[in-house]
């Protein structure tokens, strides 16, 4: 048995409208000012559920959960499992119509929520995983207002802060990712993709998501006007396996990581003096692809991704055979 579930859940009333799922490892003091946070700022009247997911904390976390009641619901895993299991596991008990993962390392303020729900709304039928902007913690820099692919077909966190105007007249950005630190979307649409693949380890289960979501038709999304701060990578053991979730990730959707690379592949390769460009007609093809004026994508770009990516692949099947 992985997990079982607080005897806390049997005392609550049935229909929440939301509810939120957040994973603990450690980190106790960034848990306890998270979830009082979290209590302060939610709409009043909300119908809602907090389901904390301990993932083998040794800190205190588990003796401090067993202190909580409604509208707290614990799941306590038996040793540490990851970040996709402890929320596939969390959210698995999710009664509400929206579902939120939240990271216990964030700093919420009032108005978090609402634009992310408007957001969703704003999306109808195909509204997919929307994100917010996000901010370090530490310095209130932007570290998140959606996620991108590089020229190399890889995730990127979009770290240019949305302007006052475009959060004014056009609050809702589309994206091919998010980060999964702070999310919303509907139960129903968690269990139709499956919720997170338990094969990522602390790092690319949210990129995944988003694309299952977009292969099914959603749109994702960021809510320019939801701003929280985040206490980036607290968690012990964040970054280990960085690289094999990369490469997980480059081998389920290599078709895709080229498609949506060559955007950034073609303003890659403008950068350079335009008199030394090696291929004009590529140049000329990059440059009416960027300004729409050519609906697909030139054949030399998504080659261009493809050798970038298909190098990146040798490089780790290498580190796996120890060559």
């Amino acid at each position: 048995m992985l997990a079982r579930l607080s005897p806390l859940a049997a005392s609550f009333s049935p229909g929440p409208r939301l509810s939120v799922v957040t994973s603990l490892y450690n980190c106790l003091p960034l848990t306890k000012a998270m979830t009082a946070a979290l209590r302060a700022t939610l709409p009043a009247g909300l119908l809602h559920e907090i389901i904390l997911v301990d993932d083998g904390s040794t800190d205190g976390t588990r003796e401090w959960l067993a202190t909580l009641g409604p509208p707290f619901r614990v799941v306590l895993n038996a040793g540490n499992l990851g970040y996709a299991a402890a929320n596939n596991r969390g959210a698995a008990l999710a009664r509400g119509e929206y579902l939120a993962l939240l990271n216990n390392d964030l700093v919420l303020g009032p108005g978090w929520l609402g634009p992310l729900l408007a957001a969703h709304r704003s999306l109808g039928e195909r509204a997919g995983v929307v994100g917010n902007v996000q901010t370090d913690a530490r310095t209130g820099v932007v570290d998140h207002a959606g996620i991108h692919f590089n020229h190399q077909g890889k995730p990127e966190h979009v770290r240019t802060p949305p302007s006052l105007w475009s959060r004014r007249l056009f609050p809702v950005r589309r994206m091919p990712a998010v980060t999964g630190a702070c999310v919303l979307l509907t139960t129903a649409l968690w269990r139709e993709l499956g919720g997170f693949d338990e094969a990522y380890v602390n790092g690319c289960e949210d990129v995944d998501l988003c694309l299952r979501a977009s292969r099914a038709g959603r749109i994702n999304a960021v809510a320019l006007r939801s701003v929280i701060g985040h206490h980036i990578s607290s968690s012990p053991g964040r970054k280990r396996k960085d690289e094999a979730n990369t490469q997980h990730l480059a081998e389920s959707w290599r078709p895709t990581l080229v498609r949506l690379g060559v955007p950034a592949w073609c303003r890659h390769y403008l950068s350079g003096d335009p008199g030394t460009l090696p291929d004009q007609a590529l140049a000329r093809q990059c440059l009416w692809y960027l300004l729409k004026l050519r609906r697909t994508p030139p054949p030399g770009a998504c080659a261009g991704v493809q050798a970038i990516l298909e190098l990146e692949l040798q490089r780790w099947q290498s580190l796996a055979g120890g060559g």
